[in-house]
């Protein structure tokens, strides 16, 4: 049985409290997970395309970042050979109904309003284990 410790997280998120929260979240819930950090989808792309990330791994994305949105970014890994099929979790603050739908036209795993993940964002925490024990993820040799 797979654990989240056998797969790298990205989180991408221009939020300091919010990325200081999952930070917490992970290290109360003992995941052993490498947690990297991109504060936004320009430099999430830099960090994906050094190949700093490791695969398997998994990316939770914010919607609303500067210099470019989460939307933007999934449109650019969706559209980029080496990244298509990477999973994204969009965790954001929007509920909005056409948020949700351009997401899953972009194929996320799973769109997570913060609010509904809790302060502690511990269910956030909770989905990702049993996501990776339960889902086979790919593991690329040429990234």
């Amino acid at each position: 049985m797979k654990t989240t410790s056998e797969v790298n997280i990205l989180l991408i998120d221009d939020d300091e409290v919010d990325v200081m929260t999952v930070q917490r979240a992970c290290k109360r819930a003992n995941i052993q997970s490498p947690l990297i950090v991109a504060g936004d989808g320009v430099e999430a792309l830099e960090v994906l395309r050094s190949k700093s990330v490791t695969t398997p791994f998994i990316i939770l994305l914010d919607l609303n970042m500067p210099r470019m949105s989460g939307l933007e970014f999934l449109s650019e890994v969706r559209s980029d050979d080496q990244l298509k099929d990477s999973v994204v979790f969009m965790l954001t603050t929007s509920n909005a109904e056409e948020d949700k739908i351009a997401a899953h036209k972009h194929n996320v795993a799973g769109y997570v309003v913060k609010q509904c993940a809790g302060q502690d964002f511990a269910s956030l925490i909770e989905l990702l284990e049993k996501y990776c024990e339960v889902v086979e993820l790919p593991v690329h040799q040429h990234r």
